[in-house]
C-alpha cells in the first residue's frame, strides 16, 4: 500500500506542480506526518523533490523531471467506467482505485491537456441522486458486485412486495437509476431486475456460471424500463387544468407529464387547458391527481371522476368535522 502511495504523491506533484503538505496529506487521506516520511523517502529513492519554505512554500519535482510509472491495475483500469460517478464507485469499493487510476491518466497526458481535464472536473459535477431523498442503504452492494465481476452465482434473501423469497441468481450487471443500485440477474431461464436494497442476504456460490452470448446490459435494462412503464400507466385521465398546474405536471409526473403537456391543446377562455396523462392503477391515480388540488379537474373517464370526487368529499368531511 505504501508503494501506491508513493507513486500517488509523486503524480499529484508531477501533475500539479507545487503543493503544501496539507494539500497533499488532504488528497491521499493520510497524517501530514505520513507526508513528511513519504517525501524524505521519494528523496531517497533519487525523486528530485524540492521543498520550499515560506507562505507560498510546498513541494515541488525539480524542473523538467517526469515519470513514466503510470500504468493502470487491473482494477484501476476496470474503475475508469465510473470516472463520472465518484460516488458510485465509492459504494462499489472502487474508490481508491479510480482516485489513482485518474491520476496516472492525468500524468500520462499531454502537456496542458491535464490542467484542461482538471478544470473540467472543477466546473462539472455528476449528482445521480433525486432530490429530497437519503441514499438507500446497500449493504450488499460490494458482495453482488464482486459476484457480477467475477461471474459467482449467489444465494440471495430478498425482499419483494408480497414478501421474502430465496433465490439463486446468475449475476449479469448492476444499474444505477436516480441513485438506486438495481441488480439484473438471470434467475432460471428468465433475466429480472432486483432492487438491491431489498437484498436481505447473499451467499457465493462455489465455481462459475456462463454469461449468456451476446447479452446487453444496456439494452436489457431498456427493455425493462419499457414494460415498466407499460405495467405502471394501466390508463388514461383526461384532465383540465390551469397554467400553474400546467407547468407542474413534468415536475411531479416526469416524462409521462412533459409528454402531456407537448401534447396539450390551447387553453380556454380562462387559460386552463385539457391534457391526456397516463396514469396508473385507480387508487394511485386518485392519490395522484388529489395531490394537484383545486386547480385540476378530471374530466375522465367517468370512474376515475367519481373515485375522486368520492375522496375530495371526505376529506372535506374529515376536516369540515374537525
Amino acid at each position: 500500500m505504501r508503494a501506491d502511495r508513493l507513486l500517488s504523491l509523486l503524480l499529484l506533484l508531477q501533475n500539479r506542480g507545487r503543493m503544501t503538505a496539507p494539500e497533499l496529506a488532504a488528497e491521499l487521506e493520510v497524517s501530514v506526518r505520513t507526508v513528511y516520511r513519504d517525501v524524505e523517502a521519494l528523496g531517497a529513492s533519487g525523486v528530485p523533490v524540492v521543498a520550499e519554505r515560506g507562505p507560498a512554500g510546498g513541494y515541488r519535482l525539480v524542473d523538467g523531471y517526469r515519470t513514466r510509472l503510470t500504468g493502470l491495475t487491473e482494477d484501476e483500469a476496470g474503475s475508469l467506467a465510473l470516472t463520472t460517478v465518484p460516488g458510485a464507485a465509492a459504494e462499489l469499493g472502487l474508490g481508491a482505485e479510480l482516485a489513482a487510476a485518474r491520476l496516472k491518466l492525468e500524468a500520462a497526458l499531454p502537456a496542458g491537456a491535464g490542467e484542461r481535464a482538471r478544470r473540467v472536473a472543477e466546473r462539472f459535477h455528476l449528482d445521480a441522486p433525486g432530490w429530497f431523498r437519503d441514499a438507500e442503504p446497500v449493504p450488499h452492494l460490494a458482495a453482488v458486485a464482486d459476484a457480477v465481476w467475477r461471474q459467482r452465482a449467489l444465494r440471495v434473501h430478498y425482499r419483494r412486495w408480497k414478501g421474502e423469497v430465496r433465490r439463486e441468481l446468475h449475476p449479469l450487471g448492476l444499474v444505477l437509476k436516480g441513485g438506486i443500485w438495481y441488480l439484473v440477474a438471470r434467475s432460471g431461464p428468465d433475466v429480472r431486475t432486483y432492487r438491491v436494497s431489498r437484498v436481505l442476504a447473499v451467499e457465493p456460490l462455489p465455481g462459475r456460471f456462463e454469461r449468456p452470448p451476446g447479452f446487453d446490459l444496456a439494452a436489457a435494462w431498456a427493455e425493462t424500463s419499457r414494460r415498466l412503464e407499460e405495467t405502471l400507466h394501466r390508463g388514461e385521465a383526461l384532465l383540465r387544468v390551469s397554467p400553474g398546474v400546467l407547468r407542474l405536471l413534468p415536475v411531479k409526473f416526469g416524462a409521462a407529464g412533459a409528454r402531456a403537456v407537448a401534447a396539450a391543446g390551447p387553453p380556454d377562455a380562462e387559460g386552463w387547458t385539457e391534457v391526456t396523462l397516463p396514469v396508473e392503477t385507480l387508487p394511485v391515480a386518485v392519490c395522484d391527481l388529489l395531490g394537484l388540488g383545486a386547480e385540476a379537474e378530471v374530466l375522465g373517464p367517468p370512474e376515475l371522476r367519481a373515485a375522486v370526487a368520492a375522496a375530495a368529499s371526505a376529506l372535506a368531511a374529515r376536516y369540515g368535522a374537525g
